[in-house]
C-alpha cells in the first residue's frame, strides 16, 4: 500500500498541471450539470418502513384517494383580547370571513372554522380553524400562501391575536452557509498558527473547498434520480470541510517533515503520500464504514445522508492523495517554514529532531500512566452519567423559539385546550370486509374514549368506499410526556380484543405516535449498528496495526468519548444546564436520530485520530524504537498536527451551534464536544497511558494470525531503509509493493 501510494504521489507531483486540470474540469462539468439538473422532489415513500405509525400513515394515503397524507396544513389560532371572547359578534365575523376566504383556494382541500367544529376553548378566549391542503408544504404556490397570510392579517386588524401552527407557513431556519463560513474562518486561523505560513495554511483550505465543491455538485446532479436534496447534503458539507482540511493537513505536514530531513521536493511529496497518505486512506475508510453503516437503521433519509457524507469523505481522500501533491509541485518551497526558506536550507540536509510540547507531554504520561488513566476514565465516566437519563423524541413546535408564530400557536393551544391537544393520536380503523363498518368504528372509538389518559375522541370519518375510518383521540398529556407513550401502548394493547369483537382492526399514527415509534425503533437499532461498525473497524485496525490490543483500546476509548458526549448533550439540551449560553430556548427530549448520528460520525472521527497518532508510533516501533520511545516519537511528529486537526473539527462543528434549527444545533454541539473529548482526553492522554502500561505487549499478534493477515505497510518500511544523508544518493522504494 505504501509503495503504491508513493508512486501515486510521485506521479501527481510530476504531472501536476494535468492533475490540477483534471480536477478543475471535473468540478466545472459537475457544476454545469448541477445548474441544469432538476430539483429532487424529496418524496420518500416512507420515513421509516416497518413501524406501525408508518403503516397506518401509508394506509391513509391508500384508502383516502385524492388527498395527500403528507398534505400541508395550517392551524390558525385566535386569541381574544383580555376580557373578551372569540364568540363576540365582531370577532366571530372576522373568523368566519377568514375561513371563507381561505377555503376557496385552488390547493385547499378543506377549511374548517372553530364554530363548525366546536373548536372553542371552555372560557371562550381561544379558538382555532384548520386549513388542509391537497399538496405538501414545499409544493404550495406563492398565491396560496399569500391568500392565507392576507386573511390572517385581516383578522389581526379586527383586534384578534392570530398565530399559525402547522407546516403551511412554517418558518424555516436560514441556510447553513454562515456556519460553514465561521468554521472555515476558524480553521484558517488554526492552520496559520500551526504552520506559520500562509501558503501552508491556504493549501488545505483550497483543496477542502475543491472536494466539497465536487461532492455537493455531484449531489445536485444525482438529486432527481436518487432523491438527494440540499438537506441530504448537510452532513456531506459538514464532514467534507472537516476531513478535507484534516487529510490535506497531514500530507502537508509530512511533506514539510520530509523536506526537513533533506529530501528534494518530488521525493518528499512522494514519501508524504506513501506514509501519511496510507494513514489517510485507512482513516477515511473507517469513516466511510461508519457512515455507510447508517443504512442498517432503515431510515431512507438517514441512509441518503450517510452515503452522501461517505462520498464526501472518499473525495477528500482522493484530493489528499492527488491534488495536494500536485499543488505542492507548483509551490514546493512556499509551504515550508519561513525560517527554512530564508536560510535556504530546504533540501540541504537533515534537521535535528528536537523535543517539543508533544514529547514533553508524552514523557509526562509515561511517568504517571496509572494516574492519567484513572483521571481520564473517571472524568469521562462522570460526564457520561446523564446519558443514562436520555429521552428521545422528534423536535416540534415546542422546541422552536418563542419569537416564531408556530411556538406561540403551540403555547396558546396548550393553554386553551390542554397539553395533549398539540399531539392528537390518529386511529385508522380498517373495517374492510366487516358487515357493519360504522358500528365497528363506533365500538373502537368508544373503547378508546374509555381508556385512561384520553380526554376526547372525535366521531369516525369514513372514506368514500366506507371501509376505513379515521378517529382522532386527544391525550391528557403533552406529545413528549412519557405518559403519552404509555397511553399509545395501552391503546394498541386493546387491539386484539376489539378485533375479536368487531372484526375490524386499527392502527395508531399521527405525529406523536410516529415520534414514539421512531424513537423506539432507533433505540432498538443502536446495538446492531454499533456491532456492525465496531466489528468492521476492529478488523480494519487489526490489519493496519498488526496488533490485537491496540484496536480494542481504540474501541474502548471511542465508547468513553461518545458516552461522555451524549451525557453532555442530555445535560444541556434535556436538562438545560448552560442552555442559555448557546441560545437554547426550550429543553426537552433529544432528537431521536441524534444518538445514532453521533455514534456513527464520532466513531469515524475517533478512528481518524487513532490512525494518525498511533501509525507514527507503529512506524517508530517497526524501525527499532523501544515501546516507550515509540510513543514519544509518535507525539513528536503527530501531536501538534492531531491537535490542529481536532481544533479544526471543533471549529467547523461549533459553527453549527449558532443555527436556528434545533436539530442542527444539537448535532453541532454533540460533535464538537465529542471531538474535544476524543482527541484531547482519549487520544492524547488515555492512549499513551494504556500503551505505557502494555509496553511491547501492545504490539503483540499471534504468529498464525500474523501469517494470515495482509501486510498493508502503513508504517512505510517498504519505502526507505533510512533517510539519505547530505550528498548521498536517495534510497528508492522496493519494487515489490507490500499490499
Amino acid at each position: 500500500m505504501a509503495t503504491f501510494l508513493y508512486r501515486v504521489g510521485r506521479t501527481a507531483f510530476r504531472r501536476r498541471w494535468l492533475v490540477v486540470l483534471l480536477w478543475a474540469v471535473l468540478l466545472g462539468a459537475l457544476g454545469a450539470g448541477a445548474a441544469k439538473a432538476p430539483g429532487a422532489s424529496d418524496d420518500d415513500a416512507s420515513f421509516m418502513p416497518g413501524i406501525e405509525a408508518q403503516r397506518a400513515f401509508d394506509l391513509i394515503g391508500d384508502r383516502f384517494p385524492g388527498t395527500d397524507a403528507n398534505g400541508a396544513s395550517a392551524r390558525i389560532v385566535f386569541i381574544a383580547p383580555s376580557g373578551e371572547k372569540v364568540t363576540d359578534t365582531d370577532h366571530r365575523a372576522a373568523i368566519d370571513k377568514l375561513v371563507e376566504e381561505t377555503g376557496g383556494g385552488r390547493q385547499v382541500a378543506a377549511a374548517t372554522g372553530p364554530f363548525q367544529a366546536n373548536a372553542v376553548s371552555k372560557d371562550g378566549s381561544t379558538a382555532y380553524a384548520t386549513v388542509s391542503f391537497k399538496v405538501k408544504a414545499a409544493d404550495l404556490t406563492d398565491a396560496s400562501k399569500t391568500t392565507l397570510e392576507k386573511s390572517i392579517d385581516m383578522a389581526r386588524d379586527a383586534g384578534l391575536t392570530v398565530e399559525v401552527g402547522g407546516d403551511a407557513l412554517a418558518t424555516t431556519p436560514g441556510a447553513g452557509g454562515a456556519a460553514e463560513v465561521i468554521g472555515f474562518a476558524l480553521a484558517a486561523v488554526v492552520l496559520l498558527v500551526t504552520f506559520g505560513s500562509l501558503a501552508a495554511a491556504g493549501l488545505p483550505l483550497l483543496t477542502a473547498l475543491m472536494g466539497v465543491g465536487v461532492t455537493m455538485c455531484a449531489i445536485f446532479v444525482l438529486g432527481s434520480t436518487f432523491g438527494l436534496t440540499a438537506t441530504t447534503g448537510t452532513l456531506a458539507s459538514m464532514l467534507g470541510i472537516a476531513v478535507g482540511i484534516d487529510y490535506a493537513l497531514f500530507v502537508v505536514s509530512r511533506y514539510r517533515e520530509e523536506r526537513a530531513k533533506g529530501h528534494e521536493a518530488r521525493e518528499a511529496a512522494a514519501l508524504a503520500v506513501g506514509t501519511a497518505g496510507s494513514a489517510v486512506v485507512f482513516a477515511g475508510l473507517t469513516v466511510v464504514i461508519a457512515l455507510v453503516g447508517l443504512s442498517v437503521i432503515n431510515v431512507p433519509m438517514l441512509t441518503k445522508m450517510g452515503i452522501c457524507a461517505a462520498g464526501a469523505v472518499a473525495v477528500a481522500v482522493l484530493v489528499a492523495l492527488t491534488l495536494v501533491p500536485a499543488l505542492l509541485g507548483m509551490w514546493p518551497n512556499a509551504v515550508l517554514p519561513r525560517r527554512t526558506r530564508k536560510t535556504k536550507q530546504a533540501g540541504a540536509g537533515r534537521s535535528p529532531e528536537r523535543d517539543n510540547a508533544g514529547t514533553r507531554w508524552a514523557r509526562f504520561v509515561l511517568r504517571r500512566p496509572v494516574a492519567v488513566l484513572l483521571v481520564c476514565v473517571a472524568g469521562l465516566g462522570a460526564l457520561a452519567l446523564p446519558a443514562a437519563q436520555l429521552e428521545m423524541g422528534m423536535p416540534g413546535a415546542e422546541s422552536k423559539p418563542v419569537t416564531t408564530t408556530e411556538r406561540r400557536a403551540y403555547d396558546a393551544l396548550a393553554d386553551g385546550f390542554g397539553a395533549g391537544f398539540n399531539g392528537p393520536l390518529t386511529i385508522v380503523v380498517d373495517a374492510k370486509g366487516v358487515d357493519d363498518p360504522e358500528a365497528a368504528a363506533a365500538a373502537v372509538a368508544e373503547k378508546i374514549k374509555d381508556t385512561e389518559g384520553v380526554v376526547s375522541v372525535s366521531p369516525a370519518r369514513f372514506n368514500e368506499a366506507g371501509d376505513t375510518a379515521l378517529v382522532s383521540a386527544v391525550p391528557g398529556t403533552g406529545p413528549t410526556d412519557e405518559r403519552t407513550k404509555d397511553l399509545v401502548q395501552a391503546i394498541r394493547a386493546e387491539r386484539a380484543g376489539l378485533e375479536a369483537d368487531t372484526g375490524a382492526t386499527f392502527e395508531v399514527t399521527g405525529s406523536t405516535a410516529m415520534n414514539i415509534d421512531v424513537a423506539q425503533a432507533l433505540q432498538d437499532a443502536l446495538v446492531p449498528y454499533l456491532t456492525v461498525i465496531v466489528g468492521l473497524a476492529l478488523v480494519l485496525l487489526l490489519v493496519v496495526f498488526r496488533s490485537v490490543l491496540v484496536p480494542v483500546k481504540a474501541a474502548f476509548g471511542f465508547l468513553l468519548s461518545v458516552l461522555a458526549a451524549l451525557g453532555s448533550v442530555v445535560a444541556v439540551f434535556q436538562w438545560g444546564w448552560g442552555a442559555e449560553l448557546i441560545g437554547v430556548e426550550q429543553t426537552g427530549p433529544i432528537m431521536s436520530l441524534m444518538p445514532i448520528f453521533l455514534v456513527g460520525i464520532v466513531f469515524g472521527l475517533a478512528m481518524d485520530y487513532e490512525v494518525f497518532l498511533v501509525s507514527r508510533m507503529r512506524e517508530a516501533y517497526a524501525h527499532g524504537d523501544r515501546p516507550g520511545e515509540a510513543v514519544v516519537a509518535g507525539f513528536r511528529h503527530s501531536a501538534r498536527v492531531v491537535t490542529a486537526a481536532a481544533v479544526i473539527m471543533i471549529a467547523v462543528f461549533s459553527g453549527f451551534i449558532g443555527e436556528g434549527d434545533s436539530m442542527i444545533k444539537t448535532i453541532g454541539f454533540g460533535l464538537a464536544v465529542a471531538v474535544l473529548f476524543d482527541a484531547f482526553v482519549v487520544r492524547m492522554a488515555l492512549v499513551p497511558a494504556v500503551l505505557a502500561l502494555l509496553g511491547a505487549k501492545a504490539w503483540w499478534l499471534p504468529r498464525r494470525l500474523d501469517r494470515l493477515l495482509p501486510n498493508v505497510d502503513i508504517e512505510g518500511t517498504g519505502l526507505t531503509a533510512g533517510p539519505p544523508a547530505s550528498g548521498e544518493q536517495e534510497i528508492r522504494p522496493r519494487e515489490t509493493a507490500r499490499i
